[in-house]
C-alpha cells in the first residue's frame, strides 16, 4: 500500500512563494501519475496540478497556470509543487494524490482518477 505525506505548507504573505513536497513509499514511483489537489472550507476538492509519472507531461489548472509548477525526483520518491505569487485564494488544505492506472502520457485532473491520498497540508495566503 502507498504512503503519501505532504510537508512544507505555512503561513506566507500574498506575493510570496512555497514549495509544497509529497514523499511517496514503495519502489514503484516512477510508475505513479502524481496530483496535487486543494481544499478550502466550505468548497469542493480542486485540482491544482498533475504530472506523468517520467515527469514529462504535465496539467494544470487554469486559475495557478503561470503561477504554480509541479515537478518530481523520482529518485527520492517525492513530488513537488512550486507555488509563486501566492494569492489569499490559495488558501487551502494541499493534498497529494498517486494513481497507477492512468496513462502514462495523460495526467488526469480528475480526483476519482486517484487511488491513494496523503493527509493533507496547510497553505494560508494572507493579504
Amino acid at each position: 500500500q502507498v504512503q503519501l505525506v505532504e510537508s512544507g505548507g505555512r503561513l506566507v504573505q500574498a506575493g510570496g512563494s512555497l514549495r509544497l513536497s509529497c514523499a511517496a513509499s514503495g519502489r514503484t514511483f516512477s510508475n505513479y501519475n502524481m496530483g496535487w489537489f486543494r481544499q478550502a472550507p466550505g468548497n469542493e476538492r480542486e485540482f491544482v496540478a498533475a504530472i506523468t509519472g517520467s515527469g514529462g507531461f504535465t496539467n494544470y489548472a487554469d486559475s495557478v497556470k503561470g503561477r504554480f509548477t509541479i515537478f518530481r525526483d523520482n529518485a527520492k520518491n517525492t513530488v513537488y509543487l512550486q507555488m509563486n505569487n501566492l494569492k489569499p485564494e490559495d488558501t487551502a488544505v494541499y493534498f497529494c494524490a498517486a494513481s497507477w492506472t492512468q496513462s502514462p502520457i495523460v495526467p488526469l485532473p480528475r480526483a476519482r482518477s486517484y487511488d491513494a491520498w496523503g493527509q493533507g497540508t496547510q497553505v494560508t495566503v494572507s493579504s
